[in-house]
């Protein structure tokens, strides 16, 4: 990989370092699904322990940088400047029912301009990877979005709602709407492998509402080195760390934003 500023093999070694016990406790996941106890507690504590090793990595080398992160939440709030963004498993129901479909996500933050980061899915062996100004790489190939102009036969990707939305009817009305003007959509489950795929032109056009900024720190910049467009849209600045996201090849953008827009969605 061509990639060697110290952000980005700190990531790397720390994604890698984590990856271990992660690849480790998927593979236990098949027993736990005939347990009693069921799978559920041991996935949070594995998410806590990736995040741990990954958050213990950082720190090392940068005790004073702010981190964000799912599970531990806010560490040195005050340093708005440098941060790092981590998600220790995205993808956890994924995880939770041994698909193979979830990935370690670091970005770093640079006065809120996300500079470079890592998607890795330790199953598949795929990390995703980028830095400003030089490219995205999967592992050690460069990757571009792809070059689909026309809506109709883009293959477009997307996620949600969750358990909780209460716009559950909105996020529906869009995923029909989409789906009657483009070749086709899935829902793989994972947002930071959804974006990466874009980048790599797997996936024409990603969208999605009601994210947790970790979930796609690192795609921002994963994306937009392979050449595609990354749009937060009807953002609501009470809640800084919620995104509603479109992320495509650059050149169905407005077309799918049009989509999306369409005034019988309610």
């Amino acid at each position: 990989m061509r990639l060697n500023s110290p952000q980005i093999n700190l990531i790397t070694r720390a994604c890698m370092k984590a990856s271990r016990s992660l690849i480790r406790d998927f593979g236990e996941i098949e027993n736990l699904q005939v347990s009693t106890k069921g799978p559920g507690d041991f996935v949070t504590s594995a998410d806590k322990r990736t995040e741990k090793i990954i958050i213990d990595e950082l720190q090392k080398a940068h005790p004073d940088y702010g981190i964000v992160t799912e599970e531990t939440g806010i560490i040195n709030k005050s340093n708005l400047d440098n941060r790092w963004i981590i998600d220790p498993i995205d993808g956890t129901m994924n995880f939770l029912n041994g698909i193979p479909q979830f990935a370690i996500s670091i970005a770093y933050e640079e006065n809120d301009e996300v500079k470079c980061g890592v998607i890795f899915n330790p199953i598949m062996n795929e990390m995703f990877c980028a830095e400003k100004g030089n490219g995205s790489y999967l592992n050690n190939s460069r990757i571009r979005v792809s070059n689909k102009k026309n809506i109709k036969d883009s293959l477009i990707v997307t996620g949600g709602p969750n358990g909780s939305s209460k716009i559950k009817d909105k996020i529906f009305s869009e995923y029909i709407n989409v789906s009657k003007s483009v070749s086709n959509i899935r829902k793989l489950g994972s947002a930071a492998l959804d974006v990466a795929y874009v980048a790599c032109g797997r996936f024409d056009g990603y969208w999605q509402r009601e994210l947790n900024y970790w979930d796609i720190a690192a795609g921002i910049i994963i994306l937009k080195e392979a050449g595609g467009f990354v749009e937060f849209f009807d953002e609501d600045k009470n809640l800084p760390l919620v995104k509603n996201i479109l992320a495509t090849n650059a050149n169905i953008h407005d077309e799918l934003r049009g989509l999306l827009n369409k005034k019988d969605i309610e």
